[in-house]
């Protein structure tokens, strides 16, 4: 790693099931291997995850609402766990990492008419000028994600209007810039709801003034006449600050031989973000305090980890990955990202790892699998760069995960495999104040956990497990 600031080191108690310490035979690890993996998901509920949601929404409560990186909100997220998790024996490690922090201090887009309406700037958006900016729109075709959606010259000099979806708000801005358009403003997916945030994800992505608004007044603008003008208003101030990762990892396992189970801890500004990510990070957190009981080493190392500033764009599994040596990399067996785990209106995905780093699509066999046996019969979704796997991937490192969708649309199939609201999002709060305990699927979250825990009670005995095709 990179940068390690303090080790906390607590001594383990008394364990009870404690699977012993010790050499073993090829048959003997994968007897202990499905030992583990069963009782640790016997042993990891919703009701213990719930207890940390309830935790994290508490400190978001006293913390200005929000557990965003570089805020006490987050800072007291991290003591919370890191306090846990070394009371379970694990040795721990704050890594502490600097970022650029924004905060909004303009969004308002009024039409010539006087009619405001109601925007949200993206993170490392560009600033508009002192006064605003005021131009016509163009409606970018398809999704604005490739040149051939701003043909000519039909959005030079103008705001580009984008729906949501399919790439990044970055790659959406760089489109638009290229043709042109002076701003871009992107409208939701998702049919209900009002105006919604986001980031660019780098700092030198901000090559345009982009911000987000509902669907509903994303269509109306664009069914308007588009050559009347509007005024945006878009402004961020930028802080240099410092936020931290929480790692923790067992003692006794084989230092060349490294499972990861991992989910960012950090919320947007907007709200407590207890699905996103409160939910993944309950998830590792209570898998973790419960292996604790029933694993002191003798097979891999098993190593946890609570990003940061994911939300700004992948900030902390990136300052990890890329802080570590060659040796260090070649010893993680896998790297399990869990983000989102208990969507509302929840669909049951797992990252598709065809193509990936290998190793990657026998993972997603896996948690497939995990899930089937629960009766369900997941979908596989594409890597799309938007969590914590991103840097493992890029790094060659074989990763996989579930989710349980952010701002996308339940189809009718899924509906009737699921149960759930067809034509809604799998989480109506994404990214929004109302992303609190009253925004979560108990059953989901019951489903997933099991699914962490099988996986990491599995490659705890046999690090090559999931990463080898059954």
């Amino acid at each position: 790693m990179r940068t390690r600031i303090r080790t906390i080191i607590a001594p383990l108690t008394a364990l009870p099931l404690l699977l012993l310490v010790g050499a073993a035979p090829p048959d003997a690890r994968a007897d202990r291997a499905e030992r583990l993996a069963r009782v640790l998901a016997e042993d990891t509920t919703a009701d213990g995850a719930l207890r940390h949601l309830t935790a994290f929404q508490r400190i978001a409560d006293a913390s200005g609402g929000h557990r965003a990186a570089g805020s006490p909100g987050h800072e007291r997220s991290a003591r919370y766990a890191g306090e846990l998790l070394t009371a379970a024996g694990y040795r721990v490690d704050y890594q502490r990492f600097g970022f650029s922090y924004r905060e909004t201090t303009a969004e308002r887009l009024t039409t010539d008419d006087g009619r405001d309406i109601p925007i949200r700037a993206m993170t490392y958006t560009a600033n508009t000028p002192d006064d605003g900016l005021t131009a016509p729109l163009a409606v970018a075709g398809g999704l604005g994600c490739t040149p051939e959606d701003y043909p000519g010259d039909t959005h030079r000099g103008r705001i580009a209007l984008v729906e949501r979806g399919d790439c990044t708000f970055a790659a959406k801005a760089e489109q638009a810039a290229a043709a042109g358009a002076v701003a871009a403003v992107v409208y939701d997916s998702a049919p209900d709801g009002g105006p919604f945030g986001g980031t660019l994800g780098d700092p030198d992505a901000g090559v345009l003034p982009v911000g987000g608004i509902s669907r509903a007044d994303g269509l109306a603008l664009a069914a308007g006449d588009l050559d009347r003008p509007v005024r945006l208003d878009l402004a961020q101030r930028a802080e240099d600050r410092e936020t931290v990762n929480v790692l923790a990892e067992t003692r006794g396992g084989d230092p060349d031989r490294v499972v990861m189970a991992g989910a960012h801890l950090d919320s947007v500004a907007d709200g407590p973000g207890i699905n996103d990510n409160g939910s993944g990070s309950a998830g590792v957190l209570e898998t973790a305090l419960r292996l604790a009981d029933h694993y002191r080493g003798g097979g891999a190392t098993v190593r946890f980890a609570l990003w940061s500033a994911e939300e700004s764009g992948l900030l902390g599994s990136r300052h990890y990955v890329d802080g570590l040596t060659e040796d260090e990399r070649a010893a993680i067996s896998v790297y399990l990202n869990f983000d989102m785990i208990a969507s509302p209106n929840a669909g049951f995905f797992v990252h598709d790892g065809t193509g990936a780093a290998d190793g990657s699509a026998a993972v997603t066999g896996h948690l497939t699998e995990y899930l089937a046996e629960q009766g369900i019969t997941a979908e596989p979704i594409p890597f799309n760069g938007r969590s914590d796997y991103a840097p493992f991937l890029e790094a060659g490192i074989a990763a996989g995960g579930s989710h349980t969708g952010a701002e996308g649309l339940k189809t009718e199939d899924q509906a009737a495999r699921w149960g759930g609201t067809a034509g809604a999002p799998y989480d109506p709060c994404y990214h929004a104040a109302c992303d609190d305990l009253g925004n979560l699927d108990r059953a989901a979250l019951e489903a997933n956990l099991r699914v962490i825990a099988r996986a990491v009670g599995h490659s705890a005995w046999l690090p090559d497990a999931l990463t080898t095709p059954r």
